[in-house]
């Protein structure tokens, strides 16, 4: 006579063994139920993350870049001693503000992981309003000497992407996950 073991006793309710566990007895630990509310909840939270994912979705997939047009790479090639001398940082954005009598120019106060008030301004404020950027995490050359711009010193380089499309310029701030931590060195 065949031995049967549990699980294939169970063999009509597949659908709950994949959440189950077996140890060595072939016992079959049921999983815990959940509170109506938990339920609930977990289904709300479900149906408000549908609608950013569907729209994430459909913003990835309408991205067309046939009329996008790019610099050409440098025919110049830079050796490694030189490019190792930039240092690349990530920086988290503290704070951010349109200069004063500029209509390009936003001043960033960045955490570099060492200091907390590094200031850099960059030309982006076609592209960024200043309150959408506070908080993000950026990369940044923080070994730059200081260059002054409308009586500011700025102490670094954003780094963006840029391209055109349609004859205009378009400008993308390299943003990464937030959490990378502030002065993590990129290589």
């Amino acid at each position: 006579m065949k031995k049967v073991s549990r699980t294939e006793n169970c063999a009509g309710f597949e659908a709950l063994q994949s959440g189950m566990e077996q140890d060595e007895g072939s016992r079959i630990l049921l999983p815990t139920m959940k509170s109506q509310g938990a339920a609930k909840n977990a289904a709300n939270n479900a149906a408000q993350a549908a609608p950013a994912k569907a729209a994430a979705a459909d913003l990835a997939g309408k991205v067309d870049f046939s009329n996008v047009k790019i610099e050409p790479i440098f025919e110049e090639m830079v050796d490694f001693d030189t490019f190792a001398k930039s240092d690349f940082r990530a920086v988290k954005i503290l704070a951010c503000e349109a200069v004063p009598k500029s209509k390009k120019l936003l001043k960033f106060t960045l955490d570099d992981g060492e200091r907390k008030d590094r200031v850099i301004l960059s030309g982006i404020h076609e592209y960024y309003e200043p309150e959408e950027l506070v908080g993000k995490t950026a990369i940044a050359i923080v070994n730059l000497p200081p260059r002054k711009m409308m009586g500011i010193d700025s102490e670094g380089m954003l780094i963006s992407a840029v391209h055109e499309e349609d004859g205009h310029e378009g400008l993308n701030l390299l943003m990464v996950n937030d959490r990378i931590p502030a002065g993590a060195k990129l290589y």
